[in-house]
């Protein structure tokens, strides 16, 4: 098993561009994993995995056993993982990962009354990343992101989703895109906001849905408000008059969930 202990070797210097990096994730096609869970789901969710690096102190090599054999796999010391690990707590051991393809013309719809999330221009890691998290807890058909703003491999998604950037079903493409796809595949939407709306409990989501979020700063485009089969919105009791997007996708989508009997 190989061995490295300096910062300054190129392969050392090559995963801290991919951490740090969206133009290099982009041009490579590759990016970090770290931690055994999101790596276990990455395995799951179909990743290839390119090299493994791990830290024995931190890290049983007994645990490696689990991860597929044929990877090569570097050991490094602490000090080194320490200096490269984007989180502070990883177990010892991340990884270098194929990205995959997230076009929206990639994406097949294999239920008839599919119910997809579809956030519109996001920004944070954080929202994006709590997104997929609700998305995966309701089993989502999809999660389509319009005009999106920041690299999906974003390490800080990669955190913020606990791993469910690989349980998910991801596309991209313009608003112009996903709204012709929702066209085609007979998919209604919902949209989130404030003018015009009715209470997010009205709609029937039991046909096929789509339900949209913007952003919290200028929330969704003309384009989807004029597309929309309705536009929702949930009815605040306090001093705010909004929630956190993350928040509001949850309590749509789950409302949608109930309809049909969490199917």
């Amino acid at each position: 098993m190989k061995s490295i202990s300096s910062i300054q070797n190129p392969f050392i210097k090559f995963v801290l561009q991919l951490q740090e990096k969206s133009r290099t994730r982009k041009k490579e096609g590759k990016f970090v994993v770290e931690g055994q869970r999101e790596l276990s789901l990455a395995i799951c969710g179909g990743y290839e995995i390119e090299q493994l690096l791990y830290c024995a102190e931190l890290y049983h090599p007994a645990e490696l056993k689990e991860l597929p054999s044929q990877i090569p796999t570097v050991h490094i010391p602490p000090s080194l993982y320490e200096k490269i690990a984007h989180r502070g707590s990883t177990e010892g051991i991340m990884a270098v990962v194929k990205s995959k393809d997230h076009q929206l013309n990639t994406l097949q719809i294999k239920r008839e009354n599919p119910l997809i999330l579809i956030a519109e221009a996001p920004e944070k890691p954080g929202n994006i990343g709590a997104l997929l998290r609700t998305a995966d807890a309701a089993n989502l058909d999809a999660v389509l992101i319009a005009n999106p703003k920041t690299d999906l491999y974003n390490p800080n998604i990669i955190r913020s989703s606990v791993g469910c950037l690989f349980t998910n079903r991801i596309a991209t493409g313009s608003t112009e895109e996903i709204i012709q796809f929702l066209k085609d595949h007979q998919i209604k939407s919902y949209c989130a906001a404030l003018d015009n709306s009715i209470s997010y409990t009205t709609p029937d989501y039991r046909n096929a849905t789509a339900i949209v979020v913007g952003t919290e700063a200028t929330g969704l485009s003309k384009s989807w408000l004029q597309s929309a089969e309705a536009i929702v919105k949930i009815p605040m009791q306090g001093v705010i008059d909004s929630l956190n997007v993350s928040v509001s996708a949850a309590i749509i989508i789950f409302e949608a969930k109930r309809q049909r009997n969490f199917s």
